[in-house]
């Protein structure tokens, strides 16, 4: 059903770095490399998660209630997940625990650019 998200970045450099060591974590690659736009996942038949620097040229601006979840497979790598962002230069908006009434657990960073993630487990 979605195609990819894409999220804005100023320095693309940076963010292919920092996405492509982050989510080698959950088997993804950087698929595709467009020059200004880089493409990650698993295979280009699935879901993919693009960063770009901004069409217009103007700079790059985290959106307000905007965010991108990924689903590991296990609380302990969600928390793998949320320590390795972290490590990156991630800041923590939200560290890993059970939500939810105890159907939900998370942890929640924020790129360098201001792009909200969640790293999430449900059960």
């Amino acid at each position: 059903m979605i195609s990819y998200v894409t999220l804005g970045v100023n320095n693309l450099t940076s963010a292919k770095a920092f996405y492509g060591e982050l989510l080698a974590e959950l088997g993804g690659k950087n698929l595709l490399d467009m020059g200004r736009i880089a493409f990650f996942g698993k295979s280009m038949a699935q879901p993919m998660l693009a960063v770009c620097e901004p069409f217009n040229q103007q700079a790059a601006n985290p959106g307000n209630g905007n965010m991108v979840s990924f689903q590991p497979g296990s609380k302990e790598k969600v928390d793998a997940l949320y320590h390795k962002a972290i490590a990156l230069g991630a800041s923590c908006d939200g560290a890993p625990g059970q939500r939810i009434a105890g159907k939900f657990y998370g942890a929640y960073i924020k790129d360098a650019d201001g792009n909200k993630l969640c790293f999430c487990h449900f059960g």
